[in-house]
């Protein structure tokens, strides 16, 4: 069993993380009024490249939960990697540490500006490239999710818990689908059609796919990318791999393997599967890819 490093109380980590959290959900919930102002929107909203935006809200969490580490743990040796350091190329973080802090200050930018409901902060931390413990925090909701490394919790602000469900054993076709609301491509939607799910739902931020499939709202969720196009990266899947896993389910390849973190790039390629249920998750990936050869939607590697 791997244990926190440094002879930390992981209670007392687990207490500084709460209170950082919420927080930071006060500077998301403050900026996600400005923009419903049209005076400050344009004020708030920048762009950082290609067609992903960020918000003032991404930068100043982001200042704030890294800030909030180094200050508490000064004297600690683990890096911090964040989206927002890397996309302006400043303290990203060398692989040669065992433990590392994996953030995205603001998962689901796009639904933010939007003004939906459907974003969160992620925030991991990994040992040797896996996931240890986790945070999802998803302010609209009054949600944290919290993985201690062997368990999860869902708490409200007041610090009353939400009542976790166990899953459900359903096949494919009993299933809900989670989709990408933002983020679609065709072979994508080719591959839903094909499944036949019961019900597909669409929802920005990797974050609260996860928590809706944990909540039971959900079933599945599936993350394909392109050859040459763009990639979900480790801030993306960090935190609701730790979350999810400790719930029960899982997060993997196409081939039922973990995701692995720090990789070049930091990208996570290929068809990732999202479930509630590791007990039956082997399957359900098995099923997929054989639908995706059965119809030739998709060139495999190997």
């Amino acid at each position: 069993m791997v244990r926190i490093p440094f002879n930390l109380d992981i209670h007392n980590l687990i207490d500084d993380l709460r209170n950082f959290s919420w927080k930071a959900s006060e500077i998301l919930l403050f900026y996600s009024k400005m923009l419903r102002e049209e005076e400050t929107r344009k004020k708030i909203i920048k762009t950082k490249g290609g067609e992903d935006p960020v918000t003032s809200a991404d930068l100043k969490v982001n200042e704030f939960i890294i800030s909030s580490i180094n200050e508490k743990y000064k004297k600690i040796n683990w890096s911090i990697l964040s989206e927002e350091n890397v996309n302006l190329n400043s303290d990203i973080p060398e692989n040669n540490l065992d433990w590392v802090w994996v953030l995205d200050p603001l998962d689901g930018t796009k639904d933010y500006i939007q003004g939906t409901s459907n974003y969160a902060m992620h925030l991991a931390l990994n040992y040797k490239n896996k996931p240890y413990l986790g945070i999802v925090l998803i302010p609209e909701k009054d949600e944290l999710w919290i993985s201690d490394g062997k368990s999860l919790r869902c708490e409200r602000r007041d610090g009353s818990r939400y009542k976790l469900l166990k899953p459900k054993h359903k096949t494919i076709s009993e299933m809900t689908f989670i989709c990408s609301k933002n983020h679609r491509n065709i072979i994508l939607e080719n591959l839903i059609d094909k499944l036949n799910f019961k019900k597909v739902n669409y929802m920005g931020s990797v974050g609260c796919k996860i928590a809706s499939i944990i909540r039971g709202d959900s079933d599945i969720y599936i993350c394909l990318s392109l050859p040459g196009k763009s990639s979900p990266k480790d801030w993306d899947f960090a935190a609701p791999d730790a979350i999810l896993s400790a719930y029960g389910g899982a997060i993997t390849n196409i081939d039922n393997e973990r995701l692995i973190y720090g990789q070049k790039n930091f990208e996570q390629r290929g068809i990732i599967i999202a479930t509630n249920d590791k007990e039956t998750h082997g399957r359900t990936c098995k099923e997929v890819k054989e639908i995706i050869r059965d119809y030739n939607l998709f060139t495999f590697d190997s």
